[in-house]
């Protein structure tokens, strides 16, 4: 069952928020279902005992941004039809 461009924008505020200010842990990343680049940040940021931390929050602050910036057919286009991971 595929979600609409409606049922998506509340993933939008919840994954923006999430990457603002959870972004080194990739939580934003499974609001959306992107499992992998999720899991990718987590192990990072744990892995390198927070020093990729560093880098990853950073990653989640731009990802933040972009998502919340973005309209609601454009952000479901790019990141609930096409799974776009980064960026």
């Amino acid at each position: 069952m595929t979600d609409s461009v409606s049922d998506f924008a509340g993933k939008k505020i919840a994954a923006g928020v999430c990457g603002i200010f959870l972004g080194s842990l990739g939580i934003h990343k499974f609001v959306l279902g992107l499992n992998t680049p999720g899991l990718i940040m987590l192990l990072v940021s744990l892995l390198t005992c927070g020093v990729g931390a560093v880098v990853m929050s950073l990653i989640g602050l731009i990802e933040g941004i972009i998502y919340l910036t973005k309209s609601d057919a454009e952000f479901y286009q790019t990141y609930g039809v096409e799974k776009k991971g980064w960026f």
